[in-house]
């Protein structure tokens, strides 16, 4: 028996689903050949079709070369594009592939792969098919590595194609709040076929074993649907603190006495909610330094210790303090703390005053 949780996407749904991506002249469809990107492919295209104008569609698959079948795989995506009328391509992934972290590392090489196709088509967003339970588990990965508020609120409908140095192209998720129950019926209804990708049930990746998980979560109440739930919760707050950032940016920042240095002022940055001061000097380690994005157990670390010297300052003691992170410095000095650009050190990373490197920013 059919429900609203395992039937097919409507015509009327997908219209819904496309209806913002109408003004632009080309997008490119990550297509893989599984369920949901095929039926990602499938609603594109028959959204498409409905209209008399409307963005050119390019479906591209990418082969790691990690399994045999994925050649085979790409040419079956190819013939479906042909029958819907979409232009495809594949690409591959080539070169030696790491032992460790093969996941990561393959999702930046397809994310790369991706980029060059859409700027050859002319496309400024890539349409992929991450669906309502791939939130979820991201939502349970992002749980069990500590993240904050931001990481938390997981996945958006639209966000910035990882590794776009440039910025000029967006990553689209019109599936994002759709079960992929749903896809597969989509395609079950118009007898078509897909692949199985075997690795999405290897247990030696992270996602796969939490995802043997959600039966037994969804046992409790804690299914994808509410996962997906808390996730835009938490991205509405998420929001509201970033707002309140803007504020407090706006009120204390001050004039620095150096070129590209970011300065605020000491007294009201202590007034500060612990949350927006966290943020903000983040947000100026991260503009300043040249590192990106601080990760976050680092940035409570500083924070703790920029505390503990305003506090000693307010006693009478002594309110001096500087320390290194992510490519920057953060001085405080009188009523001012500065964060700016560090020095190079010969090759070494700057840390936060304690021996070993820096370590890639963890999402927030």
């Amino acid at each position: 028996m059919r429900t609203a949780e395992t039937s097919p996407v409507s015509a009327t749904e997908a219209k819904s689903l496309f209806s913002d991506l109408e003004p632009f002249p080309a997008l490119v469809l990550a297509v893989s050949g599984g369920p949901d990107s095929t039926a990602l492919m499938v609603l594109a295209a028959r959204w498409r079709k409905a209209r008399k104008s409307g963005p050119a569609l390019f479906a591209v698959t990418v082969d790691h070369g990690l399994r045999k079948e994925a050649k085979r795989e790409a040419a079956n995506v190819g013939r479906l594009a042909r029958k819907l009328g979409i232009a495809h391509r594949t690409l591959r992934w080539t070169g030696a592939k790491p032992k460790t972290g093969l996941q990561e590392a393959a999702r930046a090489a397809r994310y790369h792969l991706l980029a060059g196709a859409a700027r050859q088509a002319n496309a400024s967003h890539i349409l992929t098919a991450h669906t309502r339970d791939d939130q979820a588990e991201t939502v349970l990965i992002r749980m069990s590595r500590g993240s904050g508020v931001s990481g938390l609120a997981a996945m958006t409908r639209i966000s910035a194609l990882p590794g776009d140095d440039e910025g000029q192209i967006k990553l689209v998720r019109p599936l994002l709040d759709i079960p992929k129950a749903r896809l597969v019926a989509t395609l079950r209804a118009a007898k078509i076929p897909f692949a199985d990708d075997p690795s999405n049930r290897d247990p030696r990746f992270t996602r796969a074993r939490l995802r043997g998980l959600m039966g037994e979560l969804a046992r409790e109440g804690l299914d994808a649907r509410r996962l997906a739930l808390l996730a835009r919760r938490l991205k509405r707050a998420d929001m509201a603190i970033e707002a309140a950032i803007d504020r407090a940016a706006a009120e204390l920042t001050l004039s620095p006495a150096m070129p590209g240095a970011i300065a605020f002022d000491a007294a009201g940055y202590a007034r500060l909610p612990a949350e927006i001061a966290l943020r903000l000097i983040g947000r100026a380690l991260a503009k300043a330094g040249d590192e990106g994005p601080v990760e976050l157990a680092k940035l409570e670390t500083l924070k703790a210790a920029l505390d503990a010297a305003q506090n000693a300052g307010q006693k009478g003691g002594n309110a001096r303090f500087r320390r290194s992170l992510a490519g920057a410095i953060v001085t405080l000095a009188g009523r001012q703390i500065t964060v700016e650009r560090a020095p190079p050190r010969r090759g070494k990373a700057l840390t936060t005053g304690r021996r070993g490197n820096a370590k890639p920013a963890k999402s927030r």
